[in-house]
C-alpha cells in the first residue's frame, strides 16, 4: 500500500444520498479477488448504459472530472453489503479522498485498509467543500493528512478527527499484511522456539 501523506487534486460532487456499495461496484463484478482491475467498473449502472457507452450527465464522465482523486459525497456514504470490492474499485480508479457528513462503519474501516482517507465534517463544511468541488477543474482541493486538514482552492482550510491508530498505518502505508509483516522478526523467533519445544507439531 502507497503511503498516505498529502492529496492536492480535483473533486468530484457527488451530493446523492446513502451510495451504497452495490452502486459503488455491483455485485456482478464481485467475482474477483484481485484489488486491481476494478477501477473500470466504478459506479457501473451509473456511468454507462447498457450498450456500454457513457452517460454524459454522470460527474465522472464529465471531461473536468475524469482525473478526480477526491470525492465529496453526501451523508451515509459506503452504506449497503460490506463488500471490500467498494474500496478496492475506488482506489483502483484513483480516488485517494472521500469527503461526507458520515460512513458506514465496514466501508469506513475498509477505506483505511486499502489506502484510502474517509474525511468526516460537518454539513456545513461540506456544502461548502461540495460548492467548490462544483468549480471543476480549475479548483484543486489539499488534504494534509500529517496536519489534519483539508484546503479548498480559494484557501478556506477545515480541519478534521482521524483516529491516530489508522492515521499511522495510511502515512507508513501499513495494511493489515503490513502491519503483520512488522513483527517478522518476533514471528520468526516464536515460530523457532515452539519448533524446538514442539518438534512433532
Amino acid at each position: 500500500m502507497e503511503k498516505f501523506e498529502k492529496v492536492s487534486g480535483i473533486a468530484a460532487p457527488m451530493p446523492l444520498v446513502n451510495i451504497d456499495t452495490d452502486m459503488i461496484i455491483p455485485k456482478v463484478f464481485l467475482k474477483t479477488i484481485k484489488r486491481s482491475g476494478l477501477g473500470v467498473n466504478l459506479f457501473d449502472e451509473m456511468r454507462f448504459e447498457r450498450d456500454g457507452s457513457e452517460k454524459p450527465d454522470f460527474v465522472l464522465n464529465q471531461t473536468q472530472y475524469r482525473d478526480a482523486s477526491i470525492i465529496v459525497a453526501g451523508d451515509n456514504f459506503g452504506c449497503g453489503s460490506s463488500r471490500e470490492h467498494a474500496p478496492w474499485a475506488l482506489a483502483d480508479f484513483g480516488i485517494k479522498v472521500i469527503v461526507s457528513t458520515s460512513f458506514a462503519d465496514i466501508f469506513f474501516n475498509n477505506c483505511f485498509k486499502n489506502g484510502i482517507l474517509p474525511i468526516v465534517l460537518p454539513q456545513d463544511q461540506v456544502e461548502v467543500i461540495m460548492k467548490d468541488a462544483e468549480k471543476g477543474s480549475n479548483a484543486r482541493i489539499e488534504v494534509d493528512l500529517e496536519s489534519q486538514s483539508l484546503t479548498t482552492s480559494d484557501g478556506t482550510s477545515f480541519a478534521f478527527e482521524v483516529d491516530e491508530f489508522k492515521k499511522h498505518c495510511l502515512m507508513n502505508g501499513l495494511d493489515d499484511i503490513g502491519l503483520t509483516m512488522e513483527k517478522a522478526s518476533s514471528i520468526d523467533t516464536f515460530e523457532a522456539k515452539s519448533s524446538g519445544e514442539r518438534p512433532w507439531v
